[in-house]
């Protein structure tokens, strides 16, 4: 099994199937323990590795997984015990992830979206190229990374996108979007004017959360100038 360590991420590719083949879903993300157990996509290998002190999430591609770090934690820590999970499900053949037809023909909560790059009729010639030229160019690059791409749609010349695994927490996935994604995305097709960045709910709760304990955290350091 190979792996590639990024900053925040690891990726693992096991040689193994990892979602799926009627898993209408190109990628399956765990945020939470809680999503590991809960219906549409439990995945009992994701509740262990989430379980691991220091990591915080869980993603799945077709045929690798990436596992995401809290900036404080250290990969020479965190990498063995991460490596042998996975290790341990893929050589005994178990299940990675359990979902029934029913369950892998929908999407789920916070792990798998429907593709938002398939085709699509009802789709303008303009959002078609877009879609083509992610799908084509664009994914396979993000995927390389331990990541993937949304697209959400096209306003004002603007392509909305939401970056999933490893380019979610990404120190450059700015730049990813900017120099990368936009610029090839301007080049080939005239009607787009740039990319904007969409945050999911988990992404716009993590942030709120963090600028609240800044805010705490300039509030005491406020008290404590003004008593000394």
């Amino acid at each position: 099994m190979r792996s590639l360590t990024l900053p925040k991420a690891l990726k693992f590719l096991p040689s193994h199937q990892i979602l799926p083949k009627e898993l209408s879903s190109p990628f399956i993300e765990y945020l939470s323990p809680r999503s590991t157990l809960a219906p549409p996509f439990p995945s009992p290998l994701a509740a262990r590795l989430l379980s691991v002190d220091g990591i915080t999430a869980v993603f799945y591609g077709p045929d690798f997984i990436t596992i995401t770090k809290a900036a404080d934690a250290n990969w020479a820590h965190v990498k063995p015990e991460v490596f042998s999970l996975i290790t341990e499900v893929v050589n005994s053949g178990e299940q990675i992830v359990n979902a029934s037809e029913k369950d892998a023909s929908t999407a789920g909560q916070n792990g798998g979206v429907p593709n938002s790059l398939a085709y699509d009729e009802k789709d303008s010639e303009v959002i078609g190229m877009i879609k083509e030229l992610l799908e084509t160019r664009i994914r396979p690059a993000i995927q390389e990374d331990g990541g993937d791409v949304d697209f959400c749609g096209f306003e004002n010349g603007q392509v909305l996108l939401t970056l999933r695994g490893a380019c979610r927490t990404c120190d450059s996935s700015t730049v990813t979007l900017r120099n990368g994604i936009e610029s090839m995305l301007m080049h080939y097709i005239e009607e787009v004017q740039g990319v904007t960045q969409v945050l999911d709910e988990a992404e716009k709760t993590s942030n709120e959360e963090f600028a609240r304990f800044e805010e705490q955290l300039k509030e005491r350091k406020e008290i404590r100038s003004k008593t000394n």
